[in-house]
């Protein structure tokens, strides 16, 4: 059905059906493939086309809907008839969504609008192994084996669900498959046995670290005006510790992985415009901080941009260092497993290896390019009378102090294709304190247990189309809500948090409504 369509239609139209083909998880992926190489190999010049603002057509429906029905394929309009607002991403934003809805589960995993032939192919590589899972030493599939012997995950997809968040346990019986368990001492320093994570997977014939249990307490918030938001906070659990006692006052706190669009973009807002930011905030009595990092390949301190506590200086490096701590996988950065003497002396030495490094250079190279290049997607509904409400209230609170709206990235960036772009994620980059309601305890240098990087907000109301329901926000997922997300803002946060509060129902869901068009 599909090959007569493309053979008898015009250019314009095999243009369009080739974007589609980049979209992950639709149910023609598979079954097009090399129908979209073929389009692709037809029209080299596909890079440098803009869509008309509005085209639709109609062809054959998909097999899940009813026989012989039509719909309509709608492309959003070109990047130049939009405002720069409505482009997180500059020019690599991603422009089409689901073509029968607003929300996409594919939303995050896009590559940039404007990389060339030759990027989209890399992108394509990278994608292979972000998503696929990495097999044990010794295994047949050559290039891919090594996991482990300790790990959290088996594949980065398992964190990063679709390219997104990813998600905490629901009901305390439940595994903690797409999340991780940071620990530490109460100086911030490693467990001698543990070190910073506990590991909750093991390949065959070795002991996993320990069981986690995780419950959820709950508590009302009213709010001024008589409503009611119920509010609920992780409680862990650990026990049957397989290597040994950690040590006492170990401190531990859940991490859900963040989502993975525009991160090459961070990466490019230039350290002085960050730093400057940090100082200007100074005289509003906001207090951010920069975050200290070392770039490992040259060992050389830094700015520190990417985790949740900002410690990893670029992609590079926030990329591989995921990869030897939640899938066990050497890289040239991190040539050592994870295990500590002890683990060595009770069987990790026993356990095979997959090369050393595990992770090769063309591999590692498609990797960071992937993790580069995900793009943001589109805004929706940005000229709607209630999310330009929403967004002046946004303002008048201030929040945008520490959701810095835009930056400019710099002319040095690590790809062309993300380079001068004007960019909207809605972040400044800095650690502020949160207050005492979202601390974890856990030190990472300059940053105490209260305090925690600014998030991005760009993508924001793709969140659940991508991860499900059960997608959460904040660092651990607590929050079901945008609205119980600002309630648990503290500290440096608190007085927009109680200014939003204070608010009519009405202007309320205008705020929402806008975080939701991000």
């Amino acid at each position: 059905m599909i090959f007569p369509y493309l053979l008898h239609h015009d250019n314009a139209k095999l243009r369009i059906f080739s974007k589609l083909c980049l979209v992950k998880g639709t149910e023609v992926r598979t079954a097009l493939l090399y129908t979209c190489l073929l389009v692709s190999a037809c029209d080299s010049g596909l890079e440098n086309v803009n869509p008309p603002a509005v085209a639709e057509y109609e062809h054959a429906s998909p097999s899940n809907t009813t026989p012989n029905a039509s719909y309509k394929l709608q492309v959003e309009a070109s990047a130049s008839a939009l405002p720069a607002a409505a482009l997180p991403g500059g020019e690599t934003t991603f422009i089409e969504l689901s073509p029968l809805s607003p929300k996409s589960a594919a939303a995050f995993s896009q590559p940039s609008a404007n990389l060339d032939s030759k990027g989209r192919r890399l992108f394509v590589v990278g994608n292979s192994f972000f998503t696929k899972p990495w097999v044990t030493a010794g295994a047949s599939t050559a290039g891919r084996d090594g996991l482990g012997p300790l790990f959290s995950a088996a594949a980065c997809q398992d964190c990063h669900i679709r390219d997104g968040r990813g998600q905490p346990p629901v009901g305390s019986d439940d595994p903690i498959n797409s999340a991780a368990i940071r620990i530490a001492l109460p100086n911030g320093e490693p467990d001698p046995i543990y070190g910073p994570h506990i590991q909750s997977r093991s390949v065959p014939g070795l002991a996993t670290e320990a069981k986690v249990r995780l419950t959820w307490l709950y508590h009302q918030e009213t709010l001024p005006d008589g409503t009611s938001i119920e509010l609920r906070q992780p409680k862990l659990q650990m026990t049957d510790w397989a290597y040994g006692a950690p040590q006492a006052n170990l401190q531990a706190g859940l991490r859900i992985a963040p989502a993975m669009i525009g991160m090459g973009l961070l990466e490019a807002i230039p350290e002085a415009g960050i730093k400057h930011y940090a100082q200007q905030q100074k005289a509003i009595g906001l207090h951010g901080i920069t975050q200290d990092a070392v770039r490992l390949n040259e060992q050389a301190e830094t700015l520190g941009r990417f985790g949740w506590k900002a410690r990893q200086p670029n992609v590079r490096q926030q990329s591989l260092d995921a990869f030897i701590n939640d899938i066990g996988i050497t890289s040239s950065l991190f040539p050592a497993e994870v295990c500590s003497q002890t683990q060595l002396n009770k069987g990790c030495a026993d356990m095979p290896s997959g090369g050393s490094p595990e992770l090769t250079e063309k591999i590692e190279a498609a990797l960071v390019f992937y993790a580069r290049h995900l793009a943001p997607p589109v805004r929706r509904d940005h000229q709607a009378p209630e999310v330009q409400a929403g967004e002046a209230l946004f303002k008048d609170l201030g929040c945008a102090a520490c959701h810095k709206p835009s930056w400019r990235t710099a002319e040095t960036a690590a790809s062309t294709a993300l380079a001068n772009q004007l960019i909207w994620p809605y972040t400044d980059l800095l650690l502020h304190d949160m207050g005492k309601g979202l601390a974890d305890n856990i030190i990472e240098g300059k940053a105490t247990g209260r305090h925690w990087r600014t998030a991005p907000l760009w993508g924001l109301g793709q969140t659940k189309a991508v991860g499900g329901e059960n997608a959460g926000y904040l660092h651990d997922g607590r929050a079901r809500t945008l609205a119980e997300a600002i309630l648990w803002h503290g500290g440096e946060a608190k007085a927009a948090r109680d200014g939003w509060a204070a608010l009519g129902a009405e202007q309320r869901r205008q705020v929402i409504a806008f975080l939701g068009s991000l």
